[in-house]
């Protein structure tokens, strides 16, 4: 069975899972799973990780995201977004100030509290706030919080729409953030087009289309290692630590090493364990070895 890490470029109008679904076909292989969902209208990095490397999802998942936004003033929709029912508009011929809207985005740099959107997957008494949105029901929600770290205006494109670049935290909803935006600016907003440009630390210009996944197949897997590339490595010195650390054992490590986490190998090459080091002893926090 394949097992590594593929980076798709996710088109529009897909959902995250119809992905995985379509790469179970390709791939021949039932254990599929991604990092970090992407609604259909939204396109871009999509980490998707096949057999053993299902077991770094979590790790992907909690990253910051990097995305290019287009922001529509003056329009205000129940799912936040240009694909949901409309609540107000503003009058045909509105135009509005890229000087007006440069100046309130650092209001939403750094640690924000968000209020999911009803139109999303969090769930509340076992049911999705999509399900009670689409049955007509609005649920009381408490707002979280996320890390806006960078908010840049790349450009104007017409009177009403706005391209906007946003680096920040897991968790984080740009159709929420564009909404607030227009909120903050009095005349309301929503998010008209999204693309993910970086995610697990993976970029577009590492990233697929399904047609090359198809053309290609498991040529395009990335080994599993390369989500964690920020940390150094350590190679197992003999055998019989590979067998305790194959075991699960805390491995007393000689050599002086500074103190952190580390990608652990044996001898033979075989990516083995994302491992914690302190005082001299080496605790696995996830292996990646055959089950």
């Amino acid at each position: 069975m394949a097992d590594g890490i593929i980076i798709i470029d996710k088109p529009a109008g897909w959902t995250s899972m119809d992905v995985c679904a379509r790469l179970r076909g390709i791939l021949q292989t039932k254990k599929v799973g991604h990092a970090g969902t992407l609604d259909p209208m939204a396109t871009g990095v999509l980490p998707v990780f096949v057999g053993q490397a299902t077991r770094a999802v979590s790790f992907a998942e909690s990253g910051e995201k990097e995305y290019v936004a287009g922001l529509r003033l003056g329009l205000v929709t129940d799912t936040q977004d240009t694909q949901g029912r409309v609540l107000r508009q503003a009058p045909q011929g509105a135009a509005f100030s890229a000087r007006k809207l440069q100046a309130v985005l650092p209001k939403f740099i750094g640690e924000l509290r968000q209020l999911p959107p009803m139109y999303s997957a969090v769930k509340i008494g076992g049911r999705k706030l999509y399900e009670y949105a689409r049955s007509g029901e609005s649920i009381e929600r408490s707002t979280r919080s996320v890390t806006v770290h960078e908010l840049e205006l790349l450009e104007q494109v017409s009177p009403t729409d706005f391209i906007l670049r946003v680096h920040c935290s897991k968790g984080t909803y740009v159709r929420t953030l564009c909404h607030d935006i227009g909120a903050e600016l009095g005349c309301g907003g929503c998010m008209y087009s999204l693309r993910r440009t970086r995610a697990a630390g993976f970029t577009l210009a590492e990233s697929h289309t399904l047609e090359e996944v198809q053309e290609q197949g498991e040529a395009l897997l990335r080994p599993v290692d390369s989500l964690f590339a920020q940390y150094p490595a350590y190679t197992l010195p003999h055998p019989r630590m590979e067998f305790l650390c194959r075991c699960g054992n805390p491995l007393r490590i000689r050599e002086p090493l500074a103190e952190g986490i580390y990608r652990v190998y044996g001898a033979d090459g075989a990516f083995l364990c994302l491992s914690r080091l302190e005082s001299g002893v080496m605790t696995s926090i996830k292996n990646f070895f055959g089950a």
